[in-house]
């Protein structure tokens, strides 16, 4: 490539990236420095490509075409896939306004090289396709490649005067000061190494904090299960003590028996009383003393038969008092199981979203 047949119309600085050939998904970067992308233009082969020199080697040398497409990816990066050299470059620019000029040059160029291809089809010729492209030219970087002292391999846009050396100082300087926009994008590039690196741990921790939490969940499922046996047997015990519980305490047949005794007894007052209503000249005074001791003794013994009996209905309403809080305990037991179970769900489903997530 000589200055005679191939010259610069665009030049800027930008991070060269080219795609990793074994994954196709991460990017390779070809330094860590900016380097200088320029289009190049071949008036010989009337041909364009965008070229970038790296020490003594081409980083990118890729001839534009009409089926070319360049994608922004985000404010300062874009990339565009060269199916002849088998890859895909991606360029990392100092600010978003570089990358907008880079893209709409690539589009203009693209442009140029559709018309050079259908007019050299037709046999026809191109007047000075670059001299279209050159009249929005931005003032290029120089490129240089170092090959030694013998070899000039600057390359200037044709609008430059002034002398080789000059050109070489200026370069000189320039790599040796550096720009704010270069530094700017290494610390910038560094730092998302930096957090792509604490993402890889964090995404690491997270595996096995997932796999922590499926252990975890297998245990609150084993202990779920285990309540939901409980629960279940509370409820059968339950279902089964009221019976005998009442056959001991509540008024079955001994509160009928008792029921039937003070009957009985109070048909003995009542004959007492009636007896004692009679004549009592015919009952001495032992008798009729004898009788009323019966009958205060009968009215004591239904008097304790009448508290027997209120005690025996007040043990039957705490059975039943009973019975009814061992249900409501059991109600709550399942409700509390069901938040559980619930919870449990969702903490399933989010390990499972969680998982998923995961690349």
């Amino acid at each position: 490539m000589s200055t005679a047949r191939e010259q610069p119309i665009f030049s800027t600085r930008a991070h060269v990236f080219q795609i990793d050939p074994a994954t196709k998904r991460n990017w390779i970067p070809a330094g860590k420095h900016a380097l200088t992308v320029s289009y190049f233009y071949d008036a010989t082969r009337n041909v364009y490509r965008i070229i970038s020199i790296g020490g003594a080697k081409a980083i990118i040398n890729s001839t534009v075409t009409p089926n070319m497409t360049f994608t922004k990816t985000s404010q300062k990066f874009g990339q565009w896939a060269d199916s002849r050299a088998n890859t895909v470059y991606g360029l990392g620019f100092a600010s978003e306004q570089h990358l907008t000029q880079f893209a709409e040059k690539f589009q203009e160029v693209k442009e140029a090289a559709r018309l050079a291809r259908e007019k050299s089809q037709d046999g026809g010729e191109l007047s000075s396709p670059a001299l279209g492209l050159m009249s929005h030219q931005v003032p290029p970087s120089p490129l240089v490649s170092a090959n030694g002292p013998g070899e000039e391999k600057l390359f200037r846009s044709q609008s430059a005067d002034v002398p080789g050396p000059t050109e070489r100082e200026r370069l000189k300087k320039m790599l040796s000061e550096g720009s704010v926009g270069e530094v700017q994008w290494e610390a910038e590039f560094f730092a998302l190494q930096d957090s792509n690196n604490k993402l890889a741990d964090a995404l690491r921790e997270a595996n096995a904090a997932a796999t922590q939490w499926r252990q975890q969940v297998e245990a609150q499922r084993a202990e779920a299960e285990r309540l939901r046996q409980r629960v279940a047997e509370l409820e059968a015990q339950v279902a089964a003590e009221p019976a005998p519980a009442v056959e001991k305490e509540a008024p079955g047949p001994p509160l009928e028996k008792l029921e039937a005794l003070v009957r009985t007894k109070d048909q003995e007052i009542q004959t007492l009383k009636n007896l004692t209503g009679g004549p009592r000249e015919a009952l001495d005074a032992a008798e009729l003393e004898e009788t009323e001791q019966k009958v205060q003794d009968l009215e004591v013994r239904n008097t304790e038969l009448e508290h027997q009996l209120r005690a025996t209905e007040r043990s039957l309403e705490e059975v039943r008092a009973e019975r009814e809080r061992a249900r409501a305990e059991v109600g709550r037991a399942a409700q509390l199981l069901d938040v559980r179970l619930f919870e449990l769900s969702e903490l399933r489903e989010g390990l499972a979203r969680l998982a998923e997530a995961s690349p």
